[in-house]
């Protein structure tokens, strides 16, 4: 199950552990990829400085609050010409920074286009989809 939902968001994500919870599905995933680009330079590199874990919420599953704990490697970049000597691997299906995928976003504001935002929020809670109005409203 977890492989299909990840090869949807990205073809190199590997899943290293699933917790079902009463209300949650965890997904501990990341990166199989053994270089990174540098974003800002396009040099590749290898070589990592060290890592750190992102929550990122997701579409529910079978009704459940699904989370991404996205380990991510901020990575060395090789170039001594970048102006960044580290920078954060990225991924296709969030936003840098971001705590939810683009694709639940995008289902946030399409259901929130039509609603007042405390509505919405209401309406999205009813579907296991955690956004406040506040985050909505940034959203809009």
């Amino acid at each position: 199950m977890e492989s299909t939902i990840l090869q949807q968001l990205d073809i190199n994500l590997e899943c290293s552990d699933c917790i079902i919870q009463d209300k949650k599905v965890i997904l501990k995933i990341s990166s199989n990829q053994h270089t990174i680009t540098c974003p800002y330079c396009g040099k590749k590199s290898n070589k990592v400085h060290s890592t750190y874990q992102r929550e990122i919420q997701d579409l529910p599953i079978q009704e459940k609050q699904t989370i991404l704990l996205l380990n991510t490697r901020k990575m060395v970049c090789g170039n001594p010409e970048c102006q960044y000597k580290t920078f954060s691997e990225r991924f296709d299906f969030v936003q840098p920074g971001g705590k939810k995928t683009k694709r639940l976003t995008e289902k946030i504001l399409i259901t929130s286009s039509k609603l007042s935002a405390m509505n919405a929020s209401k309406l999205l809670a009813s579907n296991s989809i955690h956004a406040s109005k506040s985050s909505i409203c940034d959203l809009l």
